[in-house]
């Protein structure tokens, strides 16, 4: 069978929040095995395209993704072999719906305007939160032209 996408590329319709009931477990769950799926896909889409500056200038501080409609927390830390996942205090959490975070992944909202807007939350090491900001914004969009609306 050979699939094909819409002209437009993928457009994801808006996630329904889960129940808040249902959130509230998902938030008490171990933040491991979510951090290894993130980490898991940062090693295919995101580290090829890494230099060795921003790699050695990112490298083992924990950061904190919480996708706070879903409850869904994940915590990661870029070593010598790639994104995997970190324990203990994050340096920096980064705090979005799913989808202000599909929005930065695909270049279709900038970091800014959705922290200005108070869409996007970032707490704890404001010099180490621009640096990742700053190398993301210079890498562009990490999903694929095909699946990205347009």
């Amino acid at each position: 069978m050979n699939a094909t996408l819409p002209r437009g590329g993928l457009r994801l319709p808006a996630l329904p929040a889960p129940p808040e009931t249902l959130r509230r477990i998902v938030e008490r769950l171990p933040v491991e095995p979510p951090s290894l799926l993130l980490a898991l896909a940062l090693n295919r889409v995101l580290l090829p395209r890494l230099d060795s500056a921003a790699r050695e200038a990112l490298a083992g501080q924990a950061v904190e993704v919480a996708v706070i409609d879903f409850g869904v927390r994940c915590r990661l830390a870029l070593g010598p072999t790639g994104f995997a996942p970190a324990s203990g205090t994050p340096r920096l959490r980064v705090a979005a719906p799913a989808q202000a975070f599909w929005k930065l992944a695909a270049g279709e909202e900038d970091a800014d305007t959705l922290f200005f807007e108070r869409v996007l939350v970032m707490e704890g090491d404001t010099e180490y939160g621009l640096l990742l900001k700053n190398t993301l914004d210079a890498i562009g969009p990490l999903v694929p032209a095909f699946l990205r609306a347009r």
